[in-house]
């Protein structure tokens, strides 16, 4: 046996189907062009403008589409056909990658146009992302959700954060096109990869009975989920501090830390960086830490990265923050995503992820927004303090409603292995 095929087994164990490398393959690819464009973004956006509140605008039409349409998007999720879902709007996304490139290389893009453009593509993601999701519980084996989870994390952090991010701040030094042009290729691959994937019968969408009755059927479902609905809440309140922050982030690393582009495309490379660690060790925590005070432990980890990154003007110092939040963010998503995956029914997983991404956007385009009308009166320094003072008072009224994440325990099994 090859060191090729020795590694694949490794990583996407046989047992766990065909199917699951090629989505495992689908999410590598694409990650990489997304982390591209996760530096690039914003790059562009500050390239046309030096209004923080239009750099923080940037975030926010890409945070907003999420908001806007997820649930929609939920119930087209489980109404058709997940992978050619993800087929036909990633033809979209490219579509709208291509206008970019297009305005960038004719020199016609204008901070207007490049902010129209960013929601179009937002909006094409919320229904690929959401299909997306959907699609692991359905080709792993429940036993190997842990582990697939962790598999697709990895992959995450290490080509969205880590390898991604440096490289587009690079391709954009070379030309403001270049990464953009990157991720329609990338973006290509990973749609023929996820088109070889098979479901199973057992997975069709289900019956429609009105876009509003079906949309009611997920929200009370995760009403009545207390684990689920914990998840949610604290996620969206979360997100209204971390949104504040993270929309700026490109003013901090240039105003506070004094970097360039690369020195700001490696501070996401720390967060992968750190994203590796929890994974790698996800299994050994978990297996000693329970799931209520994993999460409250990391909400006190995030606390405290808005306090840290507002007293350092060092970027070394800053670096291994984002290394360690890297490690917290990797732990609390791989929580919470095997949480869902093992207690929604399949014909709600669209839905029900839906109202999930709700919460995650719903905070974000709130606190860029909130971020951004800070910063333009008072200046960056003045968001990262409003973010720490925020999540404290956050963590104090949400502490005890984190026992029902705990009662969650009984039903997950993490799987620790390959």
């Amino acid at each position: 046996m090859g060191v090729g095929v020795r590694l694949v087994d490794a990583v996407a164990p046989h047992r766990m189907g065909q199917s699951f490398r090629h989505l495992l393959g689908s999410t590598l690819v694409a990650n990489l062009g997304d982390g591209i464009v996760l530096a690039a973004g914003p790059l562009l956006i500050a390239s046309l403008t030096d209004s923080p509140q239009l750099i923080a605008l940037g975030a926010t039409m890409q945070w907003l589409p999420p908001l806007v349409l997820g649930l929609a998007a939920g119930v087209v999720t489980d109404r058709f056909d997940r992978v050619r879902l993800v087929i036909v709007v990633n033809v979209v996304r490219c579509a709208v990658l291509a206008a970019l490139v297009l305005g960038a290389v004719t020199g016609m893009l204008t901070v207007a146009v490049a902010l129209v453009l960013l929601f179009l593509l937002g909006t094409a993601e919320v229904f690929a992302d959401n299909a997306f999701a959907t699609l692991l519980p359905a080709v792993v084996p429940r036993a190997d959700l842990g582990i697939a989870n962790a598999r697709v994390m990895t992959g995450f952090v290490t080509l969205n954060q880590l390898a991604g991010p440096p490289v587009g701040a690079a391709l954009f030094l070379a030309g403001a096109a270049w990464p953009f042009l990157a991720q329609v290729v990338l973006l290509g691959a990973a749609t023929v990869l996820i088109s070889r994937i098979a479901l199973s019968p057992a997975e069709a969408p289900a019956a429609r009975t009105g876009v509003r009755r079906e949309i009611a059927e997920g929200v009370r479902w995760v009403w009545r989920h207390a684990a689920v609905r914990t998840l949610v809440l604290t996620v969206f309140i979360f997100n209204l501090t971390f949104g504040a922050t993270f929309s700026l982030l490109v003013v901090y690393a240039t105003e506070r830390l004094a970097v360039g582009p690369v020195g700001y495309g490696l501070l996401t490379t720390m967060t992968g960086i750190g994203g590796l660690v929890g994974s790698a060790v996800y299994g050994w925590i978990s297996r000693r830490v329970s799931l209520g005070n994993l999460m409250r432990i990391g909400l006190v980890l995030e606390t405290c990265t808005h306090a840290a990154m507002a007293v350092t003007t060092v970027p070394a110092v800053a670096y291994a923050i984002f290394l360690v939040f890297g490690a917290h963010e990797s732990v609390w998503a791989t929580t919470a995503a095997t949480i869902r995956q093992l207690a929604v029914p399949d014909a709600l997983r669209g839905r029900v992820g839906s109202v999930n991404m709700i919460g995650v956007y719903g905070g974000l385009v709130i606190g860029s927004t909130v971020g951004g009308f800070i910063a333009q009166g008072f200046g960056v320094v003045a968001v990262l303090w409003y973010a720490f003072f925020g999540s404290a008072v956050f963590v104090v009224a949400i502490w005890r409603q984190l026992r029902h994440v705990a009662h969650a325990e009984d039903d997950v099994t993490v799987s620790s292995g390959g």
